[in-house]
């Protein structure tokens, strides 16, 4: 007879579609652009352009080029490496524990992880957002959906999140080990990408409704970390990283990608960071893109293929990058301490 399970973990991923087809990428884009703390204004204008607009015309931009980093038998890389690291994680905490992973958007639902973790009566559940990076419309968004959820319990076991884990040095080291497997003197600059954000979005998190950021944060964020600011946590995630590296601050720049639509996002913008190294003579790039602990169509796509091909076209060379987390097993230690904290 097995040991039953007392303490739950849930992992949780962005998402990914189920398929890489136009009608399951239209309902991924969908669900995710339909959430409130994602496009935050009203559910009318946000109905209105999602709909009507970005994803009737995004998704079959999106469908081919999900084919292209799609696996013929592995399937989606996010959804790949993220089974991974929960079954490596399951086996690092033995019986105690049960480990669930859910998507934010798509499969496996959040709902459907939840329910199994109900079914177990477990003492406890531990929260871990697989993003190193706190923002409302990510991390918060999964504390919001599960909590939205389990307030429908009948029974609560004791509940804990992971806001944030930006510098965390173990994590950071992993970056700067699989950063030197290439030869570093040979790269003109080095460059930190991180998912970007409309910049109002940076404001939001003061209460008082007081805080106005400008589009490339203040000089403030950029050196100290605060723990409800998603820049000032990029910042913190490249101080350490660079740190570890020995990088002095001349060798690598910040920029914030995938930005979506005319609102402003926080700048330096990835596009435009790399035409300006371009015209300064920079012809080797390595690229870190410390927001995703997975590879997945942000760093297979957007970086290796579309900025690299942006890069080359404006007189670079070069662009590489430097391997995402994924099954490194240093990572699953990291999982397992924050399950454990």
């Amino acid at each position: 007879m097995s040991k039953r399970a007392t303490k739950g973990v849930l992992l949780v991923q962005l998402g990914t579609p189920n398929a890489p087809t136009t009608p399951e990428v239209r309902r991924y884009l969908t669900e995710f652009l339909m959430d409130p703390r994602v496009m935050d204004i009203s559910y009318l204008g946000r109905s209105l352009l999602v709909k009507g607009l970005i994803v009737p015309k995004r998704a079959p931009r999106s469908a081919a080029t999900y084919k292209t980093i799609w696996d013929a038998k592995t399937g989606s890389p996010l959804l790949y490496y993220s089974e991974i690291q929960r079954d490596l994680l399951q086996k690092e905490l033995g019986d105690d524990y049960h480990i669930e992973l859910a998507m934010r958007y798509q499969n496996p639902s959040i709902e459907s992880a939840l329910k199994n973790l109900e079914e177990m009566m477990l003492d406890s559940i531990r929260v871990i957002p697989l993003f190193p990076q706190y923002a409302s419309a990510t991390t918060g968004s999964i504390i919001d959906k599960v909590m939205e959820i389990m307030r429908k319990w009948q029974y609560f076991p004791t509940l804990s999140f992971v806001s944030n884990y930006c510098d965390d040095p173990q994590m950071c080291g992993i970056y700067a080990r699989h950063a030197s497997k290439n030869k570093l003197e040979e790269f003109d600059h080095i460059l930190f990408s991180y998912h970007g954000l409309p910049v109002r979005q940076l404001g939001k998190v003061d209460p008082s409704g007081q805080l106005r950021c400008p589009d490339s944060g203040c000089d403030r964020c950029k050196v100290e970390k605060n723990s409800f600011c998603y820049l000032s946590q990029c910042y913190a995630t490249t101080r350490a990283i660079a740190e570890k590296l020995g990088l002095s601050e001349s060798r690598y720049s910040v920029c914030f990608q995938s930005r979506l639509g005319k609102t402003p996002w926080i700048q330096p913008y990835t596009s435009d960071t790399l035409h300006q190294l371009a015209q300064k003579g920079v012809k080797k790039l390595l690229v870190f893109s410390p927001a995703f602990v997975s590879d997945c169509i942000e760093t297979l796509d957007e970086i290796q293929v579309e900025y690299a091909d942006e890069f080359k076209a404006a007189g670079g060379e070069q662009v590489t990058m430097v391997e995402s987390l994924n099954d490194d097993p240093e990572w699953i230690e990291v999982l397992r301490r924050l399950a454990l904290d």
